[in-house]
């Protein structure tokens, strides 16, 4: 690896059993060459945001290390999604897999093809109650730290499903 960089990495899943989706996509993100999973949470059933009608998701997040980009560790997540055969109907929709890069490194970007840190993350509790479990003091760009966002944000609808995430690599 050249430079080894952070990336804080949400998963989440709601179709094709969705929990053994986010644990196969730990997998694949830890056999990559340029990636190594430092932490993971543990796995948290969640109700839907933005579009209702569709499962319940699976959700997870991770601390990765790399020695990629952002844009290139965009295009690793991509092409995972893409293997998990996800397809991209419309905004909000049902999927088998979605890794987003909620912070890489520290840096900010408003290129919409990578905005940093991800522009919503702070406002979804299914992203900060798994980030606040495995790293409560990271602080998320201008908006404060984990723990005290996924405590401003609540737990409801937010299910604890296991208690594997004991902050280590767990693939």
């Amino acid at each position: 690896m050249s430079e080894r960089k952070q990336a804080v990495i949400a998963l989440g899943a709601n179709l094709d059993k969705p929990a053994a989706q986010i644990r196969t996509a730990l997998e694949a993100l830890a056999v990559h060459p340029q990636i190594r999973i430092l932490k993971t949470s543990s796995l948290y059933r969640t109700a839907p945001v933005g579009y209702d009608d569709q499962p319940d998701f699976v959700n997870a997040v991770c601390l990765a290390e790399t020695g990629l980009d952002g844009v290139s560790l965009l295009s690793v997540l991509n092409r995972i999604e893409a293997d998990f055969g996800r397809e991209r109907s419309f905004r909000n929709a049902p999927r088998t897999l979605d890794l987003d890069i909620v912070d890489f490194n520290g840096e900010t970007s408003a290129d919409p093809h990578l905005t940093l840190p991800h522009p919503r993350a702070h406002e979804r509790g299914f992203v900060m109650v798994p980030l606040a479990e495995i790293l409560p003091d990271f602080v998320l760009g201008k908006h404060g730290k984990a723990a005290d966002l996924a405590a401003a944000l609540g737990d409801e609808g937010i299910v604890l499903l296991d208690g594997g995430g004991d902050g280590k690599q767990a693939v």
